[in-house]
């Protein structure tokens, strides 16, 4: 059975989205991009909601770009050939390769998804992760922290939601970004 990952940047203070401003990530450094994109190469499917999607598209075509380093260009690369599966209910339509378009979250269908699949799975984005915790499908949680708080926003964990969890892996980058791996015990 494929497990479900949930990953972000994620401030300080425990907010995937500032209220204002950035994250103050770090994650264009080529060390961490380079970590982020082998952690990640596995993952064959991402659910996505309207937003980070729109964010993402950037990847559709990123490898065209002139002079692309090539851990940039292998990323982009490995998200083409993925699968993406986006939740919306106002997106008219997908325009990237290997796309569907549904228009709720069906937690039985994901459920049956990680049973049929042979590889793992990503949700990304704070609401859409939400609706996957509460239904108890996230088997781990991969947070990228950055070194800023924020104050406000749009918090990684959704609110009234207890977890317990174990610490399975960490690293420090020299940009002073904190990668974090925690499996749902």
């Amino acid at each position: 059975m494929a497990k479900l990952i949930y990953s972000m940047i994620t401030s300080l203070d425990g907010y995937a989205e500032a209220a204002e401003g950035d994250l103050g990530t770090g994650a264009e450094s080529p060390e961490v991009h380079t970590f982020i994109g082998d952690l990640f190469r596995p993952v064959r499917t991402f659910l996505y909601g309207r937003r980070v999607y729109e964010t993402m598209l950037f990847w559709e075509t990123a490898h065209t770009l002139p002079d692309i380093p090539p851990h940039i260009r292998q990323y982009a690369l490995d998200w083409q050939a993925a699968e993406k599966i986006v939740y919306s209910t106002t997106l008219e339509s997908v325009s990237s390769a290997t796309t569907r378009l549904e228009r709720s979250f069906d937690p039985e269908a994901v459920r049956r998804l990680k049973a049929e699949s042979d590889h793992d799975l990503s949700v990304d984005g704070p609401n859409l992760a939400a609706q996957a915790i509460k239904a108890g499908l996230v088997d781990e949680y991969h947070l990228f922290i950055t070194s800023s708080v924020v104050g406000g926003g749009k918090r990684f964990f959704p609110d009234g939601i207890r977890l317990d969890l174990e610490l399975v892996e960490q690293r420090s980058f020299d940009v002073g970004l904190i990668y974090a791996r925690y499996r749902t015990r």
